[in-house]
């Protein structure tokens, strides 16, 4: 295999690339964050009235990277992540309905009930999970990417991890095997600042993520996660150097998580000052709402209508996940595999 040349000094400065977002894109950004926003909230309130069973995590605060980034997909690419997955699984397209009544372990549900919070799928979307085994979906990743190049089919797999998972030895192992085979692999670091109670200062030797990247001779980036645009601006920069068939990329984005690690999790190891400060200033949706008034592309008026019809579409799905049954005992047969 040919040896690749060097990186660029200035790879690891997330930019852009192509045309701005027009109003109407902008628009679609808001709805998709805010819905990811109220959905969570929602399971949240059905958690603690005992509805939803098992561990959940809530991606609340974190929407732009998932939506910037999706913005950038085409058909046919692929995304894995881990278990904070229910934003990613409405930012793939998948029905809010069937996402809420796996939640509530109901037949309606993804993997009809059998799955939960953790463990859901969409072939149809390209959605490969949700994984509970911290950094697990990294190789899966890589194995995604690697079947997109050996299928030629032109398509990549988006791999999303948090800044605790980028610790385990497995993600190295899969960003050694993507740089050697140039395996279309996007690889996103969602940095919170916290894996599970512990700071990002406390666990890595060096908080600059994206630039493990160099170990390797993967193009990296860093990029503010709260931030939609920017996301989606740095997005189409590392799609557009994979799809040409350069290798993968490893991209860090800068991100804060409202809620405890999960719904079990007081977070006292931060103060409300800290979590009051990041809402009050770096909120992405309360940033883009602002963006849209200046850009007199929305009315208050119109704000209000959006948050109702998108309040009515996760009323909407809560209900089914109530009125769907529990899955028939014989599902307990399915989807095993025997040696």
């Amino acid at each position: 295999m040919a040896s690749k040349k060097p990186q660029k000094a200035d790879d690891s400065s997330g930019g852009s690339s192509g045309k701005k977002p027009d109003a109407d894109q902008l628009v679609g950004f808001y709805k998709e964050m805010l819905l990811i926003r109220r959905f969570e909230e929602r399971a949240g309130q059905l958690y603690g009235m005992g509805l939803i069973g098992g561990f959940c995590h809530l991606y609340i605060g974190q929407e732009a990277v998932v939506v910037g980034l999706q913005a950038c997909a085409k058909p046919g690419d692929s995304v894995v992540t881990s278990y904070r997955d229910h934003g990613h699984m409405l930012a793939c397209g998948m029905d809010p309905k069937g996402v809420m009544a796996e939640l509530t372990g109901r037949a309606g549900g993804y993997s009809r009930g059998k799955g939960g919070s953790m463990h859901m799928f969409s072939r149809e979307k390209g959605f490969y999970g949700g994984h509970g085994i911290v950094g697990a979906q990294v190789p899966i990743g890589t194995g995604l990417g690697f079947a997109h190049q050996y299928k030629g089919d032109g398509g990549l797999c988006m791999a999303y991890m948090g800044d605790g998972a980028f610790n385990q030895g497995q993600v190295y192992e899969s960003l050694n095997m993507a740089s050697l085979w140039d395996l279309p692999v996007l690889y996103v670091v969602e940095n919170n600042k916290y894996g599970m109670g512990t700071s990002v200062e406390r666990a890595s030797a060096t908080t600059e993520l994206a630039e493990r990247g160099k170990a390797y001779n993967v193009k990296n980036m860093s990029v503010d996660g709260m931030d939609v645009i920017a996301v989606r601006d740095a997005g189409l920069e590392a799609v557009e150097y994979i799809r040409a068939g350069k290798g993968p990329v490893l991209m860090e984005a800068k991100t804060y998580r409202y809620r405890g690690h999960s719904m079990s999790d007081p977070a006292k190891y931060r103060t409300k000052e800290e979590l009051n400060k990041m809402r009050a200033e770096h909120d992405p949706i309360d940033h883009l709402r602002q963006t849209l008034i200046e850009m007199k592309a929305l009315t208050e008026e119109d704000f209000k209508a959006i948050d109702k019809d998108i309040k009515d579409v996760v009323m909407a799905a809560a209900e089914f996940s109530q009125q769907s049954p529990e899955p028939d005992p014989k599902e307990l047969w399915t989807d095993i595999l025997v040696a």
